[in-house]
């Protein structure tokens, strides 16, 4: 009865929360419908969703509302991670990675490899049951041991959309026959499907089909590869870095006008690929800030893949960094020929911590050639264009998940770590309670 009744005031309590007003005085606005910056405004937020934008001189602040200073800040939409990897709803894990999300002004992820417990989860979310983003979830992902000929696959696509999966995660190793029954299934179903490009399909038919995100860039290397080459159907490495000094990049062309047409988005999850390959060492990336999140024998773990990685037979360092050089070359690529670009880290994963390496992937997004606000369009607007989502802009009648900045991020995108505070489904949550609650999570990493 005493857990019943603390569960039910805990609720209440959410409810309530949601449920007030709350005002950001004098704050400065990026609403990402536009790079333009709307000055010395009143937000004022009503039961989760934005009710009022104006003038601080003549915008009411409704009676008992909570206030929020924003003088000198800067409003701007939450941010999605278009790539994340969400433990089962009964993990231990899965607090700390919601929380170091919403920390890091993430209120949208979009879980990469599903499970069962993953659809009451995500209305759990949405009713403030559980604390943490919205989830968009595919089911469990389809690959070349999940799946056994075209007809097992066309039913497994049926199964996953009637279980009430957002859409089909596609994983390595389906045969052409196989990706194109699940495409086909998919398409007729109206269910996006996601993710690797099998490599007896490649890119060409991935885009033709209609896949709505391509995942870490994957295929475009193959792709580019001379008809003739010998690293056709050899040893690539990672996501066929090693296959960089016999790419024909002149062929990068004709596959981005093709990506731009065909509606196909992009997630690179660029930092992910440049953690694994890159010669930062690996005593460097423990001594991250935000790996005291993260358990000891993790980051041990991380750290034994990256270091296996570097070793692996036939890996070349000066062909990763002209991978990386390559990857880089295609984001930019992909954005000035308008092919839509999503914002995504791959997280957690190695030496990615949730939350933290969303804002490592904007700062590449940049030194890749992205102006930041193309970077930040990546984790809102276009985030709400792919999934039609009421979120990725702040207007009146949108959801109010939003993240209260204390530097411009347009003028340095490293600025959208300096958080003051985020306000989840019209929950205002200050900086200082997201500290405390990632408190609870610190630990004392031991460096050899």
């Amino acid at each position: 009865m005493y857990r019943l009744a603390a569960a039910v005031i805990s609720l209440l309590l959410a409810t309530t929360a949601v449920a007030e007003s709350v005002a950001f005085i004098n704050v400065s606005v990026l609403p990402m419908s536009s790079e333009n910056i709307l000055t010395q405004q009143t937000v004022v937020v009503r039961d989760g969703i934005i009710a009022t934008i104006g003038n601080v001189d003549v915008t009411p602040v409704p009676e008992g509302a909570i206030t929020v200073d924003g003088t000198d800040r800067f409003l701007l939409p939450g941010l999605a991670e278009m790539h994340a990897h969400v433990p089962a709803a009964d993990s231990d894990d899965l607090d700390r990675d919601f929380s170091l999300f919403v920390a890091n002004g993430v209120t949208t992820v979009r879980g990469m490899l599903g499970q069962p417990s993953h659809l009451a989860l995500r209305e759990q979310l949405l009713a403030g049951e559980v604390f943490g983003p919205r989830l968009v979830t595919s089911g469990p992902s389809l690959n070349g041991r999940t799946v056994s000929g075209a007809a097992q696959a066309t039913e497994l696509v049926r199964q996953q959309y009637e279980a009430g999966y957002d859409f089909i995660k596609i994983h390595p190793g389906l045969d052409r026959a196989e990706f194109i029954a699940i495409a086909e299934t998919a398409n007729e179903l109206d269910m996006p499907f996601a993710g690797h490009v099998p490599v007896a399909a490649g890119v060409e038919l991935a885009l033709a089909l209609g896949m709505a995100s391509i995942d870490h860039l994957d295929g475009y290397f193959a792709a580019m590869l001379p008809a003739t080459s010998p690293g056709a159907g050899g040893y690539g490495g990672f996501f066929d870095v090693m296959l960089a000094g016999e790419l024909d990049t002149d062929r990068m062309a004709g596959l981005v006008e093709a990506t731009a047409l065909s509606g196909t988005w992009n997630v690179p999850t660029e930092v992910l690929v440049e953690l694994r390959i890159s010669a930062t060492p690996v005593d460097e990336l423990r001594s991250r800030p935000e790996m005291r999140y993260v358990p000891a024998a993790t980051v041990q773990r991380w750290v034994d893949v990256k270091t296996a990685q570097l070793a692996e037979t036939g890996f070349d360092p000066e062909l990763a960094d002209l991978a990386i050089d390559v990857r880089r070359a295609l984001i930019l690529a992909l954005q000035r020929a308008g092919a839509g670009l999503l914002l995504g880290s791959d997280a957690p994963q190695v030496f990615n911590v949730p939350g933290f390496s969303l804002h490592r992937e904007l700062e590449i997004l940049v030194e890749s050639g992205l102006t930041p606000y193309e970077a930040l369009c990546s984790g809102t607007v276009s985030v709400a264009e792919y999934l039609g989502s009421n979120t990725g802009v702040i207007e009146v009648g949108r959801d109010a998940d939003l993240v209260l900045l204390d530097a411009n991020p347009l003028t340095d995108i490293r600025n959208t770590q300096r958080i003051h505070g985020v306000m989840l489904r019209g929950q205002w949550l200050p900086a200082k309670a997201l500290r405390e609650r990632l408190a609870r999570y610190e630990t004392e990493q031991v460096i050899p």
